[in-house]
């Protein structure tokens, strides 16, 4: 509808400016006061979508074999069959992932069951040990069996009363979320599965879908805003796909050389923990020592100085990892100082759990970058870009020679 008269116009756009600020303070009252509904229904949609979820993040991972694969097959034919070189990339590219995943599973899962066979023919003989060390200690210090005498027919007492009326509650609850936790279980494999099947859609679909996102992009948005957030999406595909590849190498390396560690040091059940530290590692930071604490424990039980050796080793694994492999690996891949780095790390920890913990990092990179862009853009419609530049130069300097050298080739 096309207004002529500009009295008109000015009225029409006052209304309908007023139209969005009622309607979008409405809407802001409306999820206030039903933000659990509002959060049920987001779960209820995510649980639906997971097999989508699942197979967008392996299609993720695996895009950058594929184009990799896809070169050296495209090499090999002379830079012809360009639909067969794409056909016989994925399908290398998820046979590759699929043996690998299989090869890990039937590592460990014998070597988990072997571990839990031998602390459960362990425990009995611990407990013994256990209960002989205490009244050895007992029998050294007899204050301890006066209090006993005073308070020991209470607190038997007590245990007794407990064991009748409320171990079988316990133990009721304890099934029940076994039987949810196994329920759980089923529904992840079928939507694992699931995203595998749904990843090769992806991964033979991508370019149309770039496509289809690129037209969708320029639709909504004019000309320079377009580039802009094509240019961001850019960076962001960039530090994700740069992170987590490489935090997946570097764990990989990980893993290996805390096998071989493990296996010098004549630990138990090298291979069970060398897969949990290499595991935990594409956590960053924390990880090491997520996947250390179980492994230790499971050492302290049956062997006590070698959970003492284990942590040491898994100390200086994490200093070699930190200071020499991982940044050969990655570099300096996000940019952000390591204060942001844990900063990051327990936000989205915090809000999303483990998978918050391993894409936090970059996730927030991309915020960052964002943010950094932003305040260029206005430093520069305020006159002060002299002050990013300063700033670039006291603690950016690759960045600063960078941006005069693109200055300088531009005859800028």
């Amino acid at each position: 509808m096309k207004i002529k008269n500009p009295d008109n116009e000015k009225y029409f756009k006052a209304g309908l400016t007023a139209f969005c600020v009622v309607a979008a303070g409405l809407v802001l009252f409306f999820a206030m006061f039903r933000s659990h509904a509002i959060g049920q229904g987001a779960g209820r949609v995510v649980a639906i979508l997971k097999p989508f979820i699942y197979g967008a993040v392996i299609a993720y991972i695996l895009t950058p074999f594929c184009n990799r694969f896809r070169n050296v097959l495209l090499k090999a034919f002379g830079g012809k069959r360009e639909k067969l070189a794409e056909a016989l990339s994925i399908v290398i590219a998820v046979a590759i992932a699929l043996v690998l995943v299989t090869l890990l599973v039937l590592l460990v899962v014998p070597q988990l069951v072997e571990s839990i066979n031998q602390l459960a023919e362990a425990m009995p003989g611990r407990i013994e040990a256990a209960g002989k060390k205490a009244e050895q200690i007992a029998e050294e210090n007899p204050k301890l069996l006066e209090f006993w005498e005073v308070y020991g027919e209470t607190l038997q007492n007590k245990l007794e009363y407990w064991t009748e009326n409320s171990l079988p509650g316990y133990a009721q609850k304890v099934l029940g979320n076994a039987a949810l936790y196994v329920q759980r279980t089923a529904v992840a494999l079928k939507n694992l599965v699931l995203g595998v099947l749904i990843s090769l859609y992806i991964l033979i679909s991508r370019k149309r879908f770039a496509a289809q996102a690129k037209l969708l992009l320029h639709a909504v948005f004019a000309p320079r805003a377009a580039r802009a957030v094509e240019k961001e999406v850019r960076y962001a595909d960039r530090m994700f796909n740069g992170f987590l590849v490489g935090k997946i190498i570097d764990s990989f390396i990980i893993g290996l050389l805390c096998f071989i560690g493990c296996s010098i040091l004549r630990f138990e059940s090298p291979l069970l923990i060398a897969v949990i530290v290499g595991v935990t590692n594409i956590i960053p930071f924390f990880g090491p020592f997520i996947g250390a604490i179980p492994c230790a424990l499971m050492l302290l039980i049956s062997h006590p100085i070698q959970a003492l050796y284990f942590v040491i080793f898994v100390v200086a694994l994490q200093q070699l990892d930190g200071n020499v492999i991982g940044p050969k690996i990655l570099g300096d891949t996000t940019g952000l100082s390591s204060f942001w780095v844990l900063f990051s790390i327990l936000l989205f920890g915090g809000l999303w759990g483990i998978p918050g913990m391993i894409i936090g990092v970059p996730l927030f990179a991309v915020f960052y970058d964002i943010v950094r862009q932003l305040v260029k853009t206005g430093l520069g419609k305020h006159g002060r870009s002299a002050m990013a530049d300063e700033y670039d130069e006291a603690f950016h300097p690759g960045e600063a020679e960078e941006a005069k050298k693109s200055r300088w080739e531009a005859g800028v």
